[in-house]
């Protein structure tokens, strides 16, 4: 039998600690070697399947290697978000998170998901205005301050729909109901398409909208914008006021879209994404398309969108518990 000595077995160890980090860094080059898939958790034809279909476009250019988008709607986003969670961590499979993302782990019990234990943030998409928009038909008010006093004249008559439970829309009733010291009755829909034609129609008086969704039926009169729940004003509707300016600087909504990856997936692979992504966000022509959609585009590092996650869920857990906010 053949022995190995103390300097052959240092020798076999180097050459296997080379082998290794040979082929990780082989694995790190070649990256992506094949189609990436960004799940989408929401229907076709909405602003997020809308964003990861013009980005993915131009972000592909930058990687070499096609992006394609898959809709995996249903369950407020929870099953696209988990089919992505359950995805293998290389790099080839992300998913555009919502605001819901951030609500859902306070929302439900047991949590369908954790935001920030399974998965790896990788960039920052956009943010948009949410802006309270009422039926002219239905809510005289043109202002919110007129709103507010019209809402105090007639306690609980006022009814508001949201796209489901715990969603940005809903989040905001609570939040204004809070602030302006009202009674607003809240209806639940399961998707913001539902909502859109009895909110033209005037089954329903009022609506937190995403600004994108809104915008033509705004500047077509066909519904009074009031604010927005942002921290300046939009450049898509320059004449509607932020709360802050009408008088309630707590009533602050982000509705974002963030890119993420399952958890444990690649850094290198990660920094590889955010870099064509970030590229992709400064080509001009994406930067028309997000303003045209009334997106402020973001960007940005792939810590800078953990740490948003981080910060916005905590603020939503608290708004929860105080408002005793359940998925019923």
């Amino acid at each position: 039998m053949r022995h190995i000595t103390g300097k052959n077995a240092i020798t076999i160890a180097t050459a296997l600690v080379a082998s290794v980090l040979a082929v990780n860094q082989a694995r790190a080059e070649s990256f992506p070697a094949r189609t990436i898939t960004i799940i989408v958790p929401f229907p076709a034809g909405g602003t997020p399947d809308i964003l990861a279909r013009i980005m993915g476009e131009k972000a592909s250019a930058q990687l070499k290697q096609s992006i394609v988008v898959e809709n995996k709607a249903g369950a407020g986003g929870s099953i696209g978000i988990q089919a992505a969670a359950r995805s293998k961590n290389d790099g080839y499979t992300l998913v555009m998170c919502a605001y819901g993302c951030a609500v859902a782990p306070s929302l439900y019990k047991p949590a369908p998901y954790n935001i920030e234990t399974q998965f790896a943030p990788v960039v920052m998409v956009g943010t948009v205005p949410s802006v309270l928009v009422t039926n002219p038909k239905n809510i005289p008010a043109k202002t919110v301050q007129e709103f507010v006093g019209y809402a105090k004249a007639h306690p609980g008559k006022i009814n508001a729909a949201s796209s489901g439970v715990g969603g940005s829309a809903h989040i905001g009733i609570e939040m204004l109901k809070r602030e302006a010291g009202i009674q607003i009755a809240h209806i639940p829909y399961k998707g913001a398409g539902q909502v859109a034609g009895d909110l033209l129609g005037g089954q329903v008086d009022m609506y937190f909208d995403n600004l994108p969704a809104s915008l033509a039926s705004i500047k077509a009169g066909r519904l009074n914008a009031l604010a927005v729940a942002s921290k300046e004003r939009s450049a898509a509707i320059p004449d509607v006021p932020t709360f802050a300016q009408a008088g309630y600087p707590n009533m602050l909504i982000t509705p974002w879209f963030g890119l993420l990856a399952p958890a444990g997936t690649p850094p290198e692979n990660i920094s590889k994404l955010n870099a064509a992504f970030n590229a992709a966000f400064k080509d001009p022509e994406i930067q028309k398309k997000f303003t045209d959609l009334g997106v402020d585009i973001a960007g940005g590092t792939s810590q800078a969108l953990a740490d948003f996650i981080t910060s916005e869920t905590s603020k939503i857990a608290t708004l929860i518990k105080e408002n005793n906010i359940t998925a019923k």
